[in-house]
């Protein structure tokens, strides 16, 4: 089984920004607690801060038998990674560490929940690993 994670912008500063949101593992530390939690899964993880080179990685996704994206900022403004979302055909979800809607106004708008299966959030890495064990009950 073959699972893609892809990390949007600042995920590769977890460990700098705000623990009460985000928590307080590193992306490396926190990729390691997925692979380590999940030795049957073959995973291949990847973070971005441009939103071309996301979709670029999203249409390749096909090789892989489920997506989980946090696709951070870009969650809320981004049409484009919504639109290669779309016509992925196979499970994916979308997963937070913080609770989006809980914040600022504007992180309350998700352009991407439409076009995944489901959201998992405001559960720090937990969010990851509810998104994981679905995207295996999916498989």
């Amino acid at each position: 089984m073959k699972i893609l994670i892809i990390n949007g912008p600042n995920l590769n500063m977890l460990g700098k920004r705000d623990k009460n949101h985000y928590g307080v593992l590193t992306l490396d530390e926190m990729n390691q607690k997925i692979i380590n939690k999940y030795p049957s899964v073959k995973f291949q993880f990847y973070q971005s801060n441009c939103e071309g080179d996301i979709i670029d990685k999203i249409q390749t996704a096909n090789n892989y038998q489920g997506l989980l994206i946090n696709a951070a900022g870009y969650t809320h403004t981004s049409v484009s990674i919504r639109d290669a979302l779309e016509i992925l055909d196979i499970p994916k979800v979308s997963v937070h560490l913080s609770n989006y809607l809980a914040r600022e106004d504007f992180r309350k708008v998700d352009l991407i929940k439409d076009v995944v299966d489901k959201v998992f959030f405001g559960k720090k890495i937990e969010s990851y690993f509810e998104g994981i064990d679905f995207l295996i009950s999916k498989i």
